[in-house]
């Protein structure tokens, strides 16, 4: 182990590591920045398999990031134009590092239209391993802020999202409501911020009065539960 690794801080102090469990906390970091990166983002097989999603790409495909992996990543795109990933292929094939954007459209979770610029860049470890594909999400278009709801219309929110505000309206904390859910704490986060961005709220507490005033959450009833006629599947 490099003295200067350590002394540094990127490596544990207190104990020898062997390249196994030097390889196991590269990988555990590296994991951790990637969930922070707001850009939606993943990391794929050369033929396009997910390996590793962040939370920004989950939210934008309406679902989790652990139940993308093993899913074509390229299924959830359409192409806006009529030969997408040949460049991509063709790289891939060649075994040469690119950067190719392409354009394409898809269907956010919440069953909007959205349009963008999928970066594809092929990357390998060394010159003689299989490429993989890191793609980048660049989203050009901004959904159009919601129209404030008819006193009967609920707001659609995903069944993630009302799970969250029940929680929330039950006092759980963000790390309680990682472990019941199955996020990160980021992932959490990241729920927070789009529905404060989506009602235009600032702070949790607005974020439940507005989940109860519009049906989103079950009245009279305890613990906190989602009503579901609110909610999307």
């Amino acid at each position: 182990m490099d003295p200067q690794e350590q002394q540094a801080g990127w490596l544990p102090q207190d104990a020898a590591m062997s390249d196994r469990e030097r390889a196991i906390f590269w990988r555990n970091r590296v994991l951790t920045l990637f969930d922070h990166v707001p850009l939606p983002s993943a990391f794929c097989e050369a033929d396009g398999t997910i390996r590793v999603v962040n939370p920004a790409m989950a939210t934008e495909w309406g679902t989790l990031p652990g139940r993308l992996t093993g899913r074509n990543a390229l299924e959830f795109f359409h192409s806006r134009t009529s030969t997408p990933f040949d460049p991509v292929a063709e790289a891939v094939r060649l075994r040469r590092r690119s950067r190719i954007p392409i354009e394409v459209s898809w269907t956010s979770g919440s069953g909007a239209e959205r349009q963008g610029e999928l970066i594809v860049d092929v990357v390998s470890d060394l010159p003689d391993a299989p490429p993989n594909l890191l793609l980048m999400l660049r989203v050009l278009d901004r959904p159009a802020a919601p129209p404030a709801p008819a006193p009967d219309e609920r707001p659609q929110v995903s069944a993630m999202e009302a799970r969250i505000l029940a929680l929330t309206a039950g006092g759980s904390t963000t790390a309680q409501i990682a472990t019941a859910l199955g996020l990160t704490p980021d992932g959490v986060n990241y729920h927070f911020r789009t529905l404060s961005q989506r009602w235009g709220t600032t702070n949790r507490a607005a974020l439940v009065a507005r989940a109860y005033t519009t049906g989103v959450l079950a009245p009279r009833t305890w613990p906190p539960a989602a009503d579901h006629r609110g909610a999307q599947t």
